[in-house]
């Protein structure tokens, strides 16, 4: 732990490991929403934890490629060690390349612990959300194309990052 009164949520992913975080925001967070959803309804509960997920991504992508001093698509490939640690996400690598990064999840933890918890269908919000978000703030110009993801049913995620000029 750093002696800062605020560890910064990239330390602390790497700390951790993101698997493990998420659950333990979950654990909070699950109960709360059900119960602003009780107060507020769905839509205006899920309106708020998208825009709050999505400003906290890419705050957290921002915080990476400072980090990293190099905000290319390589260094952005390259930091993903906290989100697959103790095999939370099973990925095969398609291609990677100064322009474009792809990849499948062939298995992922994280939508196996929000269902065990009972909070699937908060997963792709929780989680999924974010990365598009994340390589946003890590750099504009990385683009993100995923067309499914298992929290959603698939049998896999397709990954496609791809970075423009």
């Amino acid at each position: 732990m750093n002696n800062n009164k605020h560890q910064s949520s990239s330390s602390l992913n790497e700390e951790v490991g993101v698997l493990k975080r998420r659950e333990i925001e979950a654990e909070v967070l699950g109960p709360l929403l059900r119960k602003i959803e009780q107060q507020l309804g769905r839509t205006k509960t899920r309106a708020l934890l998208q825009e709050t997920i999505i400003d906290i991504a890419k705050q957290q992508g921002a915080e990476l490629a400072s980090r990293s001093g190099n905000p290319t698509l390589g260094s952005f490939a390259s930091l993903k060690e906290p989100w697959i640690r103790g095999g939370a996400l099973e990925i095969d690598v398609l291609d990677k390349s100064e322009t474009e990064y792809s990849f499948n999840v062939t298995r992922c933890r994280y939508a196996e612990m929000y269902k065990k918890l009972g909070l699937e269908d908060l997963g792709s919000l929780l989680s999924c959300a974010r990365d598009f978000n994340m390589a946003t703030g890590f750099n504009k110009r990385i683009k993100l194309r995923r067309t499914q993801t298992i929290m959603d049913g698939a049998s896999h995620c397709d990954f496609r990052y791809t970075i423009r000029n």
